[in-house]
C-alpha cells in the first residue's frame, strides 16, 4: 500500500517578499531611530512639521509667483496641481487599498518626534508623495529648480522615517507615486518649451549709429498703460541724436509712419504688433531698415527677431547689425505674425489674457474651450476642399509646435504661409479635439488640418467675415488672398553670443 504524502502549507511568494521587506524596513527604521544625533533631533521635526498640509510647498509656490516671471509662475502652478492630484490619490485611494500599521514610536527619542501623531495607514507616505510631486512638477517648467527641490523632497521623505512616522518603504512608495503622477501630467499637458530666438542665416552690416544719427522713432506714449512715455525718455538718453515723433489719439497712424519714413534714414517704432506692422509697410515702401522697440503688451514680432528689450535694439543700432525677414500680405495688407477670421479672433484674445498666468498650453486649452462654446463656425475653402472651421490660423512663416498652440518660428526666411484649421462645429468634434489636445494627438485627428505653401487663396463661401491681422481687427472679406514675400524687410537685430 502506497503511503500518503503529508503536505504543509506553503507561503506564497508575495507573502514572503512582504515579510522580507518588513524585516528590512524594521531594521533600517530601528537604526535611524536609535542613532544619537543632535542634527536629526533639531532639524528633522522642523522639516516634517513644515511639510504638514503641504505648507512648505505652498510657500515655495507663492515665492515663485511673487517673482513675477511667467515661467516661475507656471512652474509653481504645475507643482501645486500635481501635488493636489497626488495627495488625493495617496490619501483617498492608495491608503485605503492597503492598511499598514505605523512604526513603534517608542524607539524614537522624544525630542525627535513629529508634532502630529498620524493615525492613517502608514503606506504610502503622503508627505513623500506630495514632496516628489511638487518637486517634479516645478522642475518640468523650471529645470534650474530641479536639484534643490529634489534634495528638499528627499529630506522631507527621510524626515518621515527619522521622526517615527513611516517605514522606509512607505517613503519610497510615496516618492515613486509623486514622480509618476508628475510624469503623467507632463504627458497630458506638456511643459512650455524655453523661449528660443531663431538664428538668422546671416547678419547684415549697416552703418553704425552710436548716437542714433538719422533714426526717426515713432512712439505711442500711451501704449502699454502709459509705459510708452517712460520708454521714450529712456531712448532719448540712449540715442540723443534720434528724432522722436509721438502719436496722438486722433492721428492717422499710416500717414504718420509714411511722413516719418520720408524724412528718415532709419525708421524706428515703439508700440504693439499692429503698430509695428504699419511701420514695417512704411519702411518697405522707402527701402529703409526698421528698428523695433517692444512697447506693446505681448510684442510677438520684437521677441521673434531678438529685440525683446530696448537695450538690445539700441545695441543693434549702435553697432549696425541687422537681418532680413519675410513679411506676409492678406488681401494686399501686411501682417508680420498672424492673421485670422471668425472665432480665432476670440481665441487669441482669451489665450493671450491667460498665458502669462498659466502658460500657453493651459491658456490654449481654456481659450479653445471658451471659443468652442460659442458655436461659431466659418465655412472655409482651401485647395478646392470646403470645411467647417471654428478656428482659422494663418501664420507668416512655419510655426512650432504642430497642433493648435503655435508658439515660435524657427526660420524667419522660409517663404511659407502656415494655415491651420480646426473644426469643432458639433459636440462630438469638441470632445474629440479636447481629448486629442490633452493627449498631444491633435495633429492626427480629422477635425484638425494643417498645410503650408508660399501663397493661398482661401474662400469663405458662407459670406464675409471680419479679418484680424497681428491682433488688430480690420475690414470684412469673403476671399482671403495670402502670400509671403521673402526677405522683404530689413530689421535691426542684436548680435548674440
Amino acid at each position: 500500500m502506497a503511503r500518503r504524502k503529508t503536505t504543509r502549507p506553503v507561503r506564497g511568494a508575495a507573502a514572503e517578499v512582504r515579510e522580507q521587506v518588513h524585516a528590512l524596513d524594521a531594521a533600517v527604521f530601528s537604526a535611524v531611530a536609535t542613532t544619537p544625533s543632535p542634527i536629526l533631533d533639531r532639524w528633522m521635526p522642523r522639516l516634517t512639521n513644515a511639510a504638514d498640509h503641504s505648507v512648505l510647498w505652498l510657500a515655495i509656490a507663492g515665492g515663485l509667483y511673487l517673482t513675477g516671471r511667467s515661467r516661475a509662475r507656471r512652474a509653481g502652478l504645475r507643482g501645486v496641481v500635481t501635488l493636489g492630484a497626488t495627495s488625493l490619490i495617496a490619501n483617498q485611494l492608495a491608503k485605503r487599498l492597503h492598511h499598514r500599521e505605523r512604526p513603534i514610536r517608542s524607539l524614537v527619542p522624544i525630542g525627535r518626534l513629529s508634532r502630529r501623531t498620524p493615525i492613517s495607514s502608514s503606506f504610502p507616505s503622503g508627505h513623500s508623495a506630495s514632496a516628489a510631486a511638487f518637486a517634479a512638477g516645478v522642475t518640468a517648467e523650471l529645470p534650474a529648480a530641479g536639484v534643490p527641490l529634489q534634495v528638499l523632497a528627499g529630506l522631507v521623505g527621510f524626515s518621515r522615517v527619522a521622526t517615527g512616522a513611516h517605514y522606509p518603504s512607505d517613503v519610497a512608495a510615496g516618492l515613486v507615486l509623486g514622480s509618476t503622477v508628475a510624469a503623467i501630467g507632463r504627458r497630458l499637458v506638456p511643459p512650455v518649451p524655453p523661449p528660443s530666438v531663431p538664428a538668422p542665416r546671416e547678419l547684415d552690416q549697416l552703418p553704425p549709429r552710436p548716437r542714433g544719427e538719422g533714426v526717426t522713432l515713432v512712439v505711442n506714449p500711451a501704449s502699454h498703460s502709459g509705459r510708452g512715455a517712460a520708454l521714450t525718455r529712456t531712448l532719448r538718453r540712449a540715442l540723443p541724436a534720434m528724432r522722436v515723433v509721438e502719436l496722438r489719439g486722433s492721428d492717422d497712424v499710416e500717414a504718420v509712419m509714411r511722413r516719418a519714413a520720408a524724412a528718415a534714414e532709419v525708421l524706428a517704432v515703439a508700440g504693439g504688433d499692429g503698430t509695428v506692422a504699419t511701420a514695417a509697410q512704411a519702411a518697405i515702401e522707402r527701402d529703409l531698415p526698421l528698428a523695433v522697440f517692444p512697447g506693446g503688451t505681448f510684442n510677438h514680432f520684437a521677441r521673434t527677431i531678438g529685440a525683446d528689450s530696448a537695450r538690445h535694439t539700441v545695441q543693434a543700432i549702435r553697432r549696425g547689425t541687422a537681418t532680413k525677414v519675410d513679411v506676409a500680405y492678406l488681401n494686399d495688407r501686411i501682417f508680420l505674425n498672424t492673421a485670422s477670421v471668425g472665432a480665432y479672433t476670440d481665441f487669441v484674445r482669451i489665450r493671450e489674457g491667460l498665458e502669462k498666468r498659466i502658460g500657453k498650453p493651459l491658456a490654449a486649452l481654456a481659450a479653445g474651450w471658451r471659443s468652442m462654446r460659442k458655436d461659431r463656425a466659418v465655412s472655409v475653402t482651401v485647395d478646392g476642399t470646403t470645411r467647417e472651421s471654428s478656428l482659422l490660423f494663418i501664420g507668416n512663416g512655419q510655426y512650432e509646435p504642430h497642433g493648435f498652440a503655435p508658439n515660435v518660428r524657427e526660420d524667419l526666411q522660409d517663404g511659407l504661409i502656415d494655415v491651420r484649421i480646426l473644426d469643432v462645429s458639433d459636440r462630438w468634434s469638441r470632445f474629440v479635439v479636447l481629448l486629442a489636445t490633452l493627449t498631444g494627438q491633435l495633429a492626427r485627428v480629422k477635425q484638425y488640418h494643417e498645410v503650408s505653401a508660399p501663397e493661398f487663396e482661401i474662400g469663405l463661401p458662407g459670406g464675409s467675415e471680419r479679418i484680424a491681422r497681428d491682433g488688430e481687427v480690420g475690414e470684412e472679406g469673403d476671399v482671403l488672398r495670402v502670400r509671403a514675400v521673402r526677405r522683404a524687410l530689413t530689421v535691426y537685430r542684436p548680435r548674440r553670443g
